[in-house]
């Protein structure tokens, strides 16, 4: 079902659905929490099968967090969640055993060293680089006691927005019978996104590390949900393309709130202007598609070919 065939949304159920989430008022844990993730996506890393595009090291939204899926590991596979219920990590295992360890403010190192321990207990062993991706002045997991808030009220209205996110975005989805991501949540950028391929391959990025010419080695269009930072005082909504084509940075794109951001090459869009619109799930749509179209057209995508042109039953 989508927004237009359900009833609208009261007050109540706009602020439970979208909540506030201003940056200031989580960063502590959405930087501790952001480290959390980092350990558990590398041990995917490491243990799952390579899938093009780093796509086997992602995580996913659940109806109660975050999860890795079925990692395999010998003959067995194993699971481990995100709870941002009732703050637990869980580790499932194919033979039957459950383990978990509280979400509780507690330091990027003692995670760390409680989670491996957690592991070792079901006889997983595996090493990790306990160097973080993706973020300035990182510290070693392993010795990390500087990060140690977690909030349970902000990080579940993080947790909240997500689960709307992941659903609009799956939406959004539907209608690209191209090569598609899954829509997944990358640890190393904190954010979750979904990208379409037009099946050529792109111009190899010269001095790109060996994860970035792998990640845009084809054509890609992408849109994202990313809590913010830097120069993004906020959550927010991006979408781009790679490689931009000509024109693309001054198209016309919907809604009116979206904007080009010249230093990060991204159309962006506030999280705080979807969560007061009308119909926050139509503002999305309409933000992702527009960009695409326009991104798409310019770059001489086959769409005919790569989009599907009649509903499904």
């Amino acid at each position: 079902m989508t927004e237009t065939t359900l009833p609208p949304l009261t007050q109540a159920e706009r602020e439970q659905l979208w909540p506030a989430l201003p940056l200031k008022e989580w960063q502590d844990t959405y930087r501790t929490v952001h480290m959390w993730t980092q350990i558990v996506g590398k041990v995917k890393l490491e243990l799952h099968p390579y899938i093009n595009h780093w796509w086997h090291t992602t995580l996913l939204v659940t109806p109660r967090g975050l999860t890795t899926g079925s990692i395999p590991y010998g003959r067995n596979t194993f699971e481990i969640n995100f709870d941002f219920i009732d703050h637990q990590l869980f580790l499932l295992t194919s033979q039957g055993a459950i383990r978990s360890m509280p979400l509780i403010p507690r330091s990027v190192a003692d995670f760390y060293r409680e989670f491996m321990a957690l592991l070792r207990a079901e006889n997983i062993h595996v090493a990790i680089n306990t160097l973080p991706n993706e973020v300035t002045d990182p510290i070693h997991c392993d010795v990390n006691e500087r990060d140690a808030s977690y909030d349970v009220v902000t990080i579940n209205r993080f947790w909240r927005i997500l689960v709307q996110v992941d659903r609009v975005f799956k939406e959004f989805r539907s209608d690209f019978i191209g090569k598609s991501s899954p829509v997944h949540f990358f640890w190393g950028a904190f954010d979750l996104a979904v990208t379409r391929f037009s099946g050529q391959r792109a111009p190899e990025r010269k001095g790109a590390d060996a994860v970035t010419r792998e990640g845009y080695s084809h054509e890609v269009i992408s849109c994202g949900f990313w809590p913010g930072g830097g120069p993004i005082a906020g959550p927010a909504f991006y979408a781009y393309a790679a490689p931009e084509p000509d024109g693309l940075k001054t198209a016309t794109i919907r809604p009116q709130e979206a904007f080009y951001h010249p230093d990060l090459s991204e159309f962006l869009l506030m999280y705080d202007d979807v969560r007061k619109a009308a119909s926050p799930d139509q503002m999305i749509l309409d933000f992702c598609q527009s960009t695409y179209d326009a991104a798409a057209t310019l770059a001489h995508w086959d769409r005919a070919a790569l989009e599907r042109q009649h509903n499904i039953p």
